[in-house]
């Protein structure tokens, strides 16, 4: 039998491996992540892939560096696509990376679109850390546990990341928001 390896496979397959030679259940690495073990379960599985806060939250309960989830040649094109920026676009939502070169620093900056009337999300989010969002355009609701806080243009909000927490776009037009992660 020839086995890949861990640099071989897909970010799905990395998690599952190191899971498994951590010793963890899904229980166990929903409760050290805050993600649901379904939504682990779907990444695992190669079902959905993860955006780079859920990767950050995963390699601290992994006890590795999310760069470690890559080889040498995905690294490479990922430096690139770094200096190019990155962008990602989802159904509701659409997010690009404005500090591309910060992936093993403490603090991270997106610009974050949310189509009108949609989630962010569609479950509540949470991650260590502390979270700060500016509105550049529209009007938002940010729930944090179950305090609804409604943002328009210019308004912010920081707040602890650790709660779970959920933005919604309240407007007939999409909302564009500065929205800057701290991960101790």
């Amino acid at each position: 039998m020839v086995t890949k390896k861990v640099d071989e496979k897909s970010f799905g397959a990395k998690m599952k491996q190191l899971r498994q030679l951590r010793k963890l259940s899904f229980e166990t690495l929903a409760n050290k992540t805050g993600l649901s073990h379904r939504y682990l379960r779907e990444i695992e599985e190669g079902k959905t892939i993860p955006p780079v806060a859920a990767v950050i939250q995963i390699s601290k309960a992994l006890s590795i560096d999310s760069g470690s989830f890559l080889s040498a040649e995905e690294q490479e094109a990922l430096a690139k696509k770094r200096r190019e920026s990155f962008y990602k676009r989802t159904q509701t939502y659409s997010y690009k990376t404005l500090t591309p070169d910060a992936e093993s620093k403490h603090m991270k900056a997106f610009l974050v679109t949310i189509d009108p009337r949609q989630d962010h999300r569609m479950v509540d989010y949470r991650h260590e850390g502390e979270e700060f969002v500016y509105v550049l355009k529209g009007e938002v609701e940010v729930r944090v546990g179950e305090n609804q806080n409604h943002l328009k243009k210019g308004e912010t909000l920081h707040f602890d990341s650790g709660i779970p927490h959920k933005l919604r776009n309240l407007g007939d037009d999409e909302a564009k928001l500065l929205v800057v992660l701290y991960t101790p």
